[in-house]
């Protein structure tokens, strides 16, 4: 008989410390490691806080299916959730479970993307001010996605150019992207005062930002330097949950979805429109102009052009492009 595991075993600590250890040895983003650790620690207290060792793809499959079946989570949830544990087996674990054939898969959604017309993209930034306006417009105006726009630094905007590189998109590529005319000179005036806060920073012992991979070591005055800070920084100083050194970060997404929310309302929209569908706008427009999808699926950084056509779909002709009889006679 199988001894039991006592609570000190497999409580978080000990394991959940493995796993951190191991995400940031592979150099996972602080929110893969924040979702994977609690998605772990779900698995192991829906079965009783037994020890992953003590358990394997049965239970990963009930885990799972229990996930798609009893709580209704989106096709993704349960996906982030797999990946989590495939995770703990492989890295941390060293287990290799066999192809998980019984779990039972959250339907994937297949809606279209909410799009705003360019009268209600006019309405909406119309009523962002400040630095959520400027974020706003950039959103539009570039097609970045929200922690692209978030995360954005110095040295990535090129102004000769007029261009903004985007690093580390999704998938961990990077792509180039246009700097929009309009956004020239408030873009400018922003990173002017941004410097004044950085010039603060820098006196106080301050001015140090996070940055990715290796960099840190392997150039070790970067972290200070002005053509690696944000473009748009935190209000205030936080403590690094990695490192915990005191840093200036970005600002928080939360603060630009409610500056959105709160313009979508006074705008008065029936839509559900949130900074991604900025985004979705861009796309739209774009082709409603007449820009070659193939140009449109690079500027948004897509690896397939089949998630670039969907947008065909929302085009402002119909149903799916074309012109109604009704609308003939």
């Amino acid at each position: 008989m199988t001894p039991s595991v006592t609570h000190e075993t497999t409580s978080s600590p000990k394991l959940l410390d493995q796993v951190r250890a191991r995400i940031r040895v592979k150099h996972y983003s602080i929110r893969t490691e924040t979702q994977y650790v609690h998605w772990i620690r779900r698995f192991i207290l829906f079965h009783g806080k037994r020890h992953p060792r003590e358990m394997g793809a049965p239970e990963v499959e009930a885990f799972l299916t229990a996930l798609a079946v009893r709580g209704g989570v989106a096709a993704a949830t349960q996906n982030q959730a797999l990946s989590a544990l495939l995770f703990l087996y492989r890295e941390v674990l060293e287990i290799q479970l066999p192809w998980l054939d019984s779990v039972t898969r959250a339907k994937p959604s297949r809606r279209l993307p909410v799009v705003l017309t360019p009268a209600e993209v006019r309405a909406v930034l119309g009523r962002m001010e400040g630095v959520y306006g400027l974020m706003g417009r950039l959103l539009y105006g570039t097609g970045m996605r929200l922690m692209e726009c978030v995360r954005l630094r110095v040295k990535d905007v090129d102004f000769g150019r007029n261009e903004i590189l985007i690093r580390d998109g999704k998938g961990g590529k990077d792509r180039v992207t246009m700097l929009p005319a309009a956004l020239a000179l408030p873009l400018t005036e922003h990173l002017q005062r941004r410097r004044l806060i950085h010039e603060d920073d820098l006196a106080a012992g301050k001015a140090g930002v996070w940055l990715p991979d290796a960099l840190a070591k392997k150039y070790p005055h970067a972290e200070t330097e002005w053509a690696w800070q944000f473009v748009f920084c935190s209000g205030s100083h936080s403590i690094d949950p990695r490192s915990g050194e005191v840093r200036r970060h970005h600002i928080d997404e939360k603060l630009l979805q409610r500056a959105m929310k709160r313009a979508v309302a006074a705008a008065r929209l029936a839509k559900l429109a949130t900074p991604h569908t900025l985004r979705h706008s861009f796309a739209t427009h774009l082709l409603e102009s007449g820009q070659d999808i193939r140009t449109v699926q690079e500027l948004l950084g897509h690896s397939d052009v089949s998630t670039t056509m969907i947008y065909t779909h929302v085009l402002n002709k119909g149903g799916r492009g074309v012109t109604s009889p009704l609308d003939r006679l």
